[in-house]
């Protein structure tokens, strides 16, 4: 990856709908060569997607926790049936495994407390294999999906 790959990419971070003209002019190439560099991005997996990036408060999500999730069992199947169950429920915007304890953390939102309660009680604490839950409440998002350093 080059210098100008790296432009294409920080211009597609800070504006992802961008067209590829437009993108060529802000990165110094004609059409035909960054169309070719964006598509080559894109089959080498730098580039996975695009998305609009929406305002959980708009969409009235007004709150937000982070469930840190230790196992009882930590083998194979355990993780792969927890893993599987997790996915299933759409208030958990994200999932990470770590390494130590706790063995996941997961950032869910909801509507208000009382949602969250009842997403905790009816689908958190029954996920498969779980030992302990202990979750914190987001107070504020001082940075979020911020650009990857290029």
């Amino acid at each position: 990856m080059d210098r100008i790959d790296k432009k294409i990419l920080a211009e597609l971070q800070v504006d992802g709908r961008l067209s590829v003209t437009d993108l060529a002019e802000r990165v110094g190439l004609s059409l035909s060569p960054c169309h070719r560099r964006v598509r080559a991005l894109e089959e080498m997996g730098v580039i996975q997607g695009y998305r609009a990036q929406l305002n959980p408060s708009a969409l009235g999500l007004n709150f937000s926790a982070m469930v840190f999730v230790t196992l009882r069992e930590g083998d194979r199947q355990a993780v792969a049936t927890f893993e599987a169950a997790v996915v299933d429920i759409p208030q958990i915007i994200e999932a990470q495994r770590l390494f130590g304890e706790p063995d996941y953390l997961l950032h869910v939102v909801a509507h208000d407390l009382p949602a969250f309660q009842r997403l905790y009680d009816e689908h958190l604490a029954t996920l498969p294999n779980v030992q302990r839950l202990t979750s914190t409440l987001v107070m504020k998002r001082v940075i979020q999906d911020r650009n990857l350093p290029l």
